[in-house]
């Protein structure tokens, strides 16, 4: 499914919890709404492992179903290293939105003013890629950097081959060079469109105001806080990488020469949920900059690298997808709540993330139900 319908699936979706009814739920409840929703997702998805983590009112659940690899009885637990693909994007967020509370960076800055070289082009009538518009997906970047798009109209069975190439290939050096040639098509701040480019280029900015490597700033800023011990950009050759799928083959890993910042993340589901349990302090200035409604829009909104937020009668709620060549997940959070999923499924096509989007909606739809009781 393509990133522009599932985020649309899940606005819709979520705009319509306002008709439901709220009660309280004891974890027997809770790990059996995980159970039905987790078999659902295994039947439709076809995947053969679903793992499920929900933080809930200060409590933590997880439970894992199926296998990874079938026959195997390899069920996944904790500890079981995922990629976790474009859920890293939140974390390079997390990032941005650090910077600009030190100070290192304004969201009205030009971003020019943070790039190595001169790019007289990242400019549409005059009017300047502010770091706002950035970190919000409204660049108005014409293309994607790496520029995928002719892979996209002939897709096939091996196609994966050819997007692994082209990340393999695809150096900084190279990276700059298509910056330089890029085209803005439309006044920035205006139109949103998906960007793996623009996250990387985050991540230089963010190297530049620190004078660090982006890895680095990941372990001392979130992991080693965290505590997320198992959650890494680049693992050392003996880590054991969960198999994901389309279908019945097994599917290579991602591959990335640049930051890293826009998709390169492995975790696991112990880790997710210390990630889910920070993302609902809605105390913590970090979190909240990161959440927050930073062009003003009127209905939904981004935050830093979101892939969508909305405000209803829940207070925010905020989503993500993350999607490798054999595995997706989907990460959501309702702050004021204090409720958060994060469902991992190693199966990877073109109907997996719709899937995934019913199944998270599904049962965060359940676990904010209100009491319908009659007294």
């Amino acid at each position: 499914m393509k990133k522009s319908i599932l985020i649309a699936l899940m606005a819709i979706s979520f705009s319509c919890f306002s008709q439901q009814k709220r009660k309280t739920f004891s974890e027997k409840d809770v790990l059996a709404l995980m159970d039905k929703n987790a078999h659902t997702l295994l039947d439709s998805s076809k995947a053969n492992s679903v793992s499920i983590g929900i933080v809930k009112d200060g409590k933590t659940y997880t439970k894992h179903y199926g296998e990874i690899d079938k026959g195997k009885a390899n069920q996944a637990n904790n500890n079981t290293i995922f990629e976790v693909a474009s859920i890293t994007k939140l974390f390079t967020g997390l990032l941005m939105a650090q910077a600009v509370l030190d100070h290192k960076i304004n969201l009205d800055d030009d971003i020019r003013k943070y790039i190595t070289g001169s790019y007289p082009n990242l400019e549409y009538q005059g009017k300047p890629i502010r770091i706002r518009y950035l970190v919000s997906f409204k660049s108005g970047f014409s293309r994607d950097l790496p520029d995928s798009s002719e892979l996209k109209k002939t897709q096939n069975d091996s196609s994966y081959l050819d997007f692994k190439k082209l990340d393999e290939s695809y150096s900084r050096e190279k990276f700059f060079s298509d910056l330089k040639t890029m085209k803005l098509d439309t006044i920035p701040g205006t139109k949103f469109k998906y960007s793996n480019g623009s996250v990387q280029l985050a991540a230089h900015i963010l190297e530049n105001v620190y004078h660090k490597s982006f890895e680095t700033l990941l372990k001392e800023n979130i992991l080693s806080k965290l505590a997320m011990n198992s959650t890494q950009l680049n693992v050392n050759k003996n880590t054991v990488i969960a198999n994901g799928y389309n279908g019945k083959k097994m599917m290579p890993t991602i591959s990335d020469n640049l930051w890293g910042a826009a998709g390169y993340l492995k975790s696991t589901l112990g880790d997710l949920t210390k990630f889910l349990a920070f993302e609902l302090d809605t105390k913590n200035k970090l979190v909240l900059e990161s959440q927050r409604n930073i062009n003003n829009s009127e209905s939904d909104f981004n935050g830093y690298f979101w892939d969508g937020m909305q405000v209803d009668e829940n207070g925010r709620n905020c989503w993500k997808h993350g999607g490798a060549f054999g595995t997706q997940n989907m990460f959501l959070i309702y702050p004021e709540r204090n409720l958060g999923i994060s469902i991992i499924v190693n199966i990877s096509n073109e109907k997996t993330a719709n899937a995934l989007g019913n199944a998270i909606v599904s049962l965060s739809e359940a676990l904010l139900s209100k009491d319908d009781t009659k007294k």
